[in-house]
């Protein structure tokens, strides 16, 4: 080829020397590579909850040589803005991942995640709800939680029970972890470390105040969530301190075991001594959307010389024939008690995923017995 246009042109070698130069200069101008767009550096980021509404967030975030800034809120839409201050409101409670981006351009950035703990606190419309009469039957005890402090119907337990009150619970059960405000009774599971447990939490009975024998039963409550948490509405048999247990007899009105996606099936179960065996029988219900945490929900019995009847939300989904003399603990008064455990048998230990504290809401107790 050189051959051709030297001989075509008949160039000296001088002129040809020049000429190729250029032709070089040239084609490295065409081809030389764009400066290197630089990414933003030294991101920072800070996400706090506002004071004046839990269910706000205030993000802030900045950058080195940042451009614009790209906002991804687990459960909402993407938001991309020249600075980076963002405010952001929940409606739900929830753990929810935050993750900022800093660009240069659409596709040089850096980024980075954390995540919040959104604890909203219910109101009264918030979720199912059940009246305060019904056709054959009358009111006769009821626990509302109006006020600042719990009645004088309730009393504390204390400590770690036997075993992990029998079933290798975790946590120390406290009166300080049961408050009364804004119309709801609150059991609040924390983790802290208190007399060589690493949980603590509250159970409060009517033991020795009230006990009732039959009847419909409506507790609205709240719950909790998370691996490990173990919240429970539930009775055992007057005779519990001198007979003990199962021979007392118990009726689990409502008990749910948190994390691994389980946070939307409650269980209604009842122990009992079968002639010297011990013996169960439950059933259970799952919401076909959402969790038990996300609103209120009224769980109920029905509860006569015949039979126990299990209700989420005034929808049957478990009874049992007591008539049955193998039976007969569920024949006499009951007590109730009210707890969040941590941990146990069932449910495992709580893991990383597991957010604390953790709130049972209880709106009321309501017994009704047959005129």
């Amino acid at each position: 080829m050189l051959f051709l246009i030297l001989k075509h042109k008949q160039m000296k070698w001088s002129e040809f020397s020049l000429f190729l130069s250029l032709l070089l200069f040239s084609s490295c101008g065409e081809d030389s590579p764009a400066p290197e767009v630089k990414p933003p550096t030294n991101l920072q980021l800070s996400v706090n909850i506002s004071e004046d509404n839990p269910a706000i967030i205030n993000i802030n975030a900045s950058a080195d040589n940042a451009n614009f800034f790209r906002f991804f809120i687990e459960g909402s839409d993407m938001v991309e803005q020249n600075n980076g201050d963002l405010q952001h409101q929940f409606s739900t409670s929830g753990d929810y991942e935050i993750k900022v981006q800093s660009h240069t351009t659409p596709d040089v950035f850096i980024e980075k995640s954390t995540s919040v703990t959104i604890d909203i606190p219910p109101t009264t419309d918030n979720g199912y709800t059940t009246p305060l009469e019904y056709q054959g039957y009358q009111l006769v005890w009821q626990d509302e939680f109006s006020g600042n402090e719990l009645s004088t119907d309730w009393q504390h337990e204390i400590g770690t029970g036997s075993n992990g009150w029998g079933n290798n619970e975790l946590q120390y059960y406290r009166k300080e972890n049961t408050r009364v405000e804004d119309g709801f009774l609150v059991i609040e599971a924390r983790k802290e470390s208190f007399s060589d447990r690493n949980y603590t939490s509250s159970r409060i009975v009517t033991m020795g105040q009230e006990a009732f024998q039959y009847g419909r039963i409506d507790i609205r409550a709240k719950l909790p969530r998370g691996q490990g948490i173990w919240p429970a509405l539930w009775m055992l048999g007057s005779n519990f301190p001198t007979i003990g247990w199962p021979d007392c007899g118990e009726i689990d009105i409502m008990e749910m075991i948190g994390g691994q996606g389980r946070e939307n099936t409650v269980h209604g179960t009842v122990h009992w001594d079968n002639n010297g065996q011990y013996a169960s029988f439950g059933d259970s219900y799952s919401l076909t959307q959402g969790t038990f945490n996300d609103e209120f929900h009224v769980f109920s019995i029905i509860w006569d010389s015949q039979t126990i009847r299990w209700f989420v939300d005034d929808v049957q989904y478990n009874q049992i024939d007591i008539t049955p003399a193998a039976l007969s603990e569920f024949n006499q008064q009951f007590f109730f008690i009210f707890n969040i455990a941590v941990g146990g048998n069932w449910p495992g230990s709580p893991d990383g995923t597991t957010s604390f504290p953790q709130q049972m809401y209880v709106d009321y107790v309501r017994v009704f017995q047959t005129n």
